[in-house]
């Protein structure tokens, strides 16, 4: 099953504010019952045909991957990515390979998710024997030398930002004539985030991961982050190379992965791929962890030759990581003295029900907490408030 739009939508499919969502869930064993209401508010001054649109668990959507102009899937052949950590840091090289499996040329959209922090250091298009290298200009020029290249019938790629979230970029394909493959190559920097358990995780997500539309927006569309393996008619290659001043104490995955390479006796460099076969079906999560992870390091990167002397890329970097460790005698401190702050949602949202179970929540943790330690209370609606100074 494929959706495209979900929710309650006129014929013209534009979407019904939305005004709140209860949602009731009771878990019995290993089986779950799922009560969701939905309710929606008519604002126009005349009466509306409309329809509803609900996703299951499992359903499939076709508002991400490259589609055609009539928002139909362009078939995926393969995956493959190469990411190389560096202490905290990961550069991600992503290859997308298709096929025109249709008897016409086809104008394609690719859409696809990138990290809210991550920069995109190269973008590349191979068409056969043709390859194209982005280069970073003004929006507006940029579509018109788009279309001006697609209506002369030129093989011709953009890449744009989402104007709805920063984390979403779309990439127009310009002409992919019948039986032509197209491989795209993307490169992008991301920080990795340190988890509690001094991990660092890298996360791939497999779909795009659901996003607030505001309102407005033409896309009103809703993601799911797994489904089933044999609907996924593509495999994925992962691997992986991990590099730091500290040893790779172990790497680990909620995917299987062949066992963990390490390039010297220092146990510094490390290599990891992922087992042969696996469907990319679900977001693909990587641990990796250090020795010594507290351990003050700096990474030294050389300027690139082919740069200007002097300027932002020719001219070498250093990156240093501090990862601090607190003495547990501090810790236990700030744990039973601490300073706790709450937060209160008491709009119009929050009638009935929800502001008496918002109030029942605050009052058992307001008595959870430990004797000597400082609170306050913070509440917002049409305007916020607090209780102490």
């Amino acid at each position: 099953m494929m959706v495209n739009c979900w929710g309650l939508l006129t014929s013209q499919k534009e979407p019904v504010p939305l005004k709140s969502v209860e949602v009731e869930l009771e878990v019995r064993d290993h089986v779950a019952t799922v009560v969701s209401t939905l309710n929606y508010e008519n604002k126009e001054d005349k009466p509306l045909e409309a329809v509803f649109v609900v996703p299951l668990p499992g359903t499939m959507v076709n508002c991400w991957g490259l589609l055609t102009s009539q928002e139909k899937p362009v078939p995926l052949k393969s995956v493959e990515v190469e990411l190389e950590v560096r202490d905290h840091v990961a550069t991600v090289v992503s290859t997308l390979n298709y096929e025109n499996k249709e008897d016409k040329p086809l104008e394609a959209v690719f859409v696809f998710p990138l990290p809210g922090d991550a920069a995109v250091c190269h973008f590349s298009a191979k068409i056969g024997q043709t390859e194209i290298v982005a280069e970073v200009k003004e929006k507006q020029k940029a579509r018109e030398e788009y279309d001006d290249a697609l209506s002369s019938g030129r093989e011709v790629f953009l890449l744009e930002e989402s104007d709805q979230s920063p984390d979403i970029f779309s990439l127009s394909v310009g002409s992919l004539h019948p039986g032509e493959s197209a491989s795209i190559r993307l490169e992008y920097v991301t920080e990795l985030a340190v988890q509690a358990d001094e991990g660092l995780r890298f996360s791939l997500p497999a779909v795009l991961n659901p996003r607030y539309q505001p309102r407005g927006s033409e896309d009103v569309c809703i993601q799911v982050t797994s489904v089933p393996a044999s609907l996924v008619p593509y495999s994925l290659s992962f691997s992986a190379r991990v590099s730091s001043p500290r040893p790779v104490s172990k790497v680990e995955s909620n995917c299987p992965l062949d066992a963990l390479q390490y390039l010297n006796t220092e146990q510094t460099q490390a290599t990891v791929k992922m087992a042969a076969g696996h469907k990319f079906d679900r977001d693909v999560e990587l641990l990796i962890y250090y020795k010594d992870a507290h351990q003050p390091t700096a990474v030294v990167e050389a300027g690139q030759a082919s740069a200007k002397p002097g300027s932002l890329m020719g001219d070498p970097v250093v990156m240093l990581s501090l990862y601090p460790e607190f003495p547990q005698a501090v810790m236990s401190s700030v744990a039973s003295c601490g300073e706790f702050v709450f937060l209160l949602d008491r709009s119009g949202s929050m009638d009935g029900s929800r502001i008496k179970s918002a109030r029942e929540t605050l009052l058992l943790l307001l008595k959870s907490l430990p004797m000597g330690c400082y609170f306050n209370i913070y509440s917002f609606g049409s305007c916020h408030e607090h209780i102490f100074p």
